[in-house]
């Protein structure tokens, strides 16, 4: 179907790889990984045609029909959701207004035979390339997907400028999924959807029957849909052959396997090496020489295991504070609408945060998660009810507007050091090196940098002092997925409380005690690990 084949590409004269391979079959799902700015999204570009490989072909079968899903969903306006949809397959709309013309056609009374007979025949072929391509359900089909996708039936009609960019995301995932193709191509899908939307495009997908390229930074979503996995690191692309835990054991396999060759290979250089050296000026040992001179020279070097950098989290030592580190006492939340009236978010909230608790906010988007955090870290008033914060208790606090209040004019060493002002230049440039900020990079300006450079930014100050409560809404959003868990990884180690929103069920299920349920404007508590939570929803139907 795609055939990729001994590709080089270089962009912005950084070399991303080079001698790559690798081909999607028919039905195949195929997931791409490798760390942020690899060169995934390039690949995407290169099948679609926006961009050409230096070096090698990327070949797509005659009549596969693609689809691309990307970050980058374009304009959208005049046209309300359903219809942006609907006329996002734009073979079944060319179609349907050809077979309207030929309706019309039909109805003239003075049509001649042989023409009748011609656009009979044309309207025919049509109507059977019509339905192939689902046309006499594609409202039915669109209906379903935009509710699939968390778009609900009342909204269908609205116009599609009057939706936030996280929703036009998904009305643009919505057109993409309703062109049935051979091939979808999507970048991402999952950034922004709530747990239960994830879950419904993944079984969508899993059903699907045609080829799937994907990226994507969740985990469990990797693991249930792809079967096949391609890694992008280190200038090369490597293929294996299952979902993605079979390509984490097998690649540490293969890097184990690969760095003993390249020690057994060293060490017998060296002793060809030392005997060239301690013989190579006595004329009876010429012979010898030159022969094991010409026998390294023929030896296929084992390269040595490049390593890929890596986010370093040390944690401070933290204060010990109270046993009770919230305590929330019939807490509730309005905010006002447009028309001055007051639009519940949740109520009647009472419970107590215990230290070292590790509770997951989970719901819907929309249900009042974000809210809820802003209300507990006193970035907002309650309406109604209290939050008592415990003596002693320091709290960190990562949110979507930590994002967007980073000063823009100034550089990463500059906010790092606003926040630590005690750290040494050294100490600040090690930690900033720890987070993946080395040399020139601690001088870029914040408005330059990606989603994901700004996320570490945060974390390197944030993670380095010593609060102990996190209140985390949404942090690994624009990490990769390695990136993902050494931040997991940080947080199983860290001694203090924690109040995380995350739409990653493997880092929820990794690392949750407690869930805190925002639904239909209340707040739900379950005792128990994310796991057990699960289970009492699948319980409860």
């Amino acid at each position: 179907m795609i055939s990729i084949s001994n590709v080089t590409k270089t962009v912005g004269g950084i070399p991303l790889y080079s001698g790559a391979s690798f081909q999607v079959n028919p039905g195949e799902k195929v997931g791409l990984v490798g760390p942020n700015g690899a060169g995934k999204t390039t690949f995407f570009r290169m099948i679609i045609g926006d961009l050409q490989p230096d070096v090698g072909t990327i070949s797509v079968q005659n009549n596969v029909h693609m689809a691309y899903f990307s970050q980058d969903v374009g304009e959208m306006k005049g046209r309300s959701a359903m219809q942006e949809v609907v006329e996002g397959h734009e073979r079944v709309c060319e179609l349907a207004k050809r077979m309207r013309a030929h309706e019309n056609k039909l109805s003239e009374s003075d049509l001649d035979p042989d023409e009748m007979t011609r656009v009979l025949e044309l309207l025919g072929d049509e109507q059977t390339e019509y339905e192939h391509l689902g046309g006499f359900e594609i409202e039915n089909n669109a209906q379903t997907i935009l509710s699939g996708l968390g778009i609900e039936p009342a909204d269908h009609d609205k116009p599609v400028e009057d939706f936030s960019s996280g929703w036009k995301m998904r009305i643009a995932l919505a057109k993409v999924l309703i062109r049935m193709p051979d091939l979808i191509l999507m970048d991402e899908p999952t950034n922004y959807l709530d747990m239960e939307t994830i879950l419904w495009l993944e079984g969508w997908l899993r059903a699907f029957k045609g080829a799937i390229l994907m990226t994507t930074h969740d985990r469990d979503f990797m693991n249930r849909v792809a079967g096949k996995i391609v890694e992008v690191a280190g200038g090369k692309v490597t293929v294996y052959s299952g979902n993605y835990d079979f390509y984490e054991k097998e690649r540490a396999v293969r890097i184990a396997q690969q760095e003993a060759a390249f020690g057994r290979q060293q060490s017998m250089l060296k002793k060809e090496e030392d005997f060239i050296a301690k013989f190579k000026a006595r004329a009876s040992h010429a012979a010898q020489v030159q022969s094991r001179v010409k026998k390294i020279d023929k030896i296929e070097r084992v390269e040595q295991v490049a390593e890929e950098a890596e986010i370093s989290i040390k944690l401070p030592n933290l204060p010990r504070g109270g046993n009770d580190v919230v305590i929330i006492k019939d807490l509730g939340k309005s905010w006002k609408n447009s028309d001055g009236s007051d639009k519940p978010v949740f109520s009647g909230l009472s419970a107590t945060v215990h230290r070292q608790d590790k509770v997951a906010i989970v719901g819907v988007n929309g249900a009042g998660k974000s809210s809820f955090l802003k209300v507990l870290c006193g970035l907002t008033p309650p309406s109604s009810g209290e939050v008592q914060v415990g003596p002693s208790i320091s709290i960190g606090y990562f949110g979507q507007s930590t994002l967007e209040g980073l000063p823009q004019d100034q550089t990463v060493y500059e906010v790092v050091k606003s926040h630590l002002l005690k750290e040494t230049e050294g100490g600040l440039r090690g930690l900033l090196a720890a987070f993946l900020f080395r040399d020139d990079d601690i001088n870029k300006k914040i408005r330059v940098l990606s989603g994901g450079e700004k996320t570490r930014v945060i974390l390197a100050y944030l993670l380095s002092t010593p609060h102990n409560c996190l209140v985390l809404d949404e942090p690994t959003n624009h990490l990769d997925l390695r990136s993902r868990e050494i931040l997991l990884e940080a947080l199983k180690r860290y001694e203090g409380t924690l109040l995380l929103v995350s739409h990653d069920r493997f880092f929820l299920r990794e690392i949750t005690t407690r869930v805190f349920e925002v639904d239909h404007g209340r707040i739900r508590i379950v005792d128990g690990d994310y796991a057990y939570y699960l289970e009492k929803k699948r319980a409860e139907g």
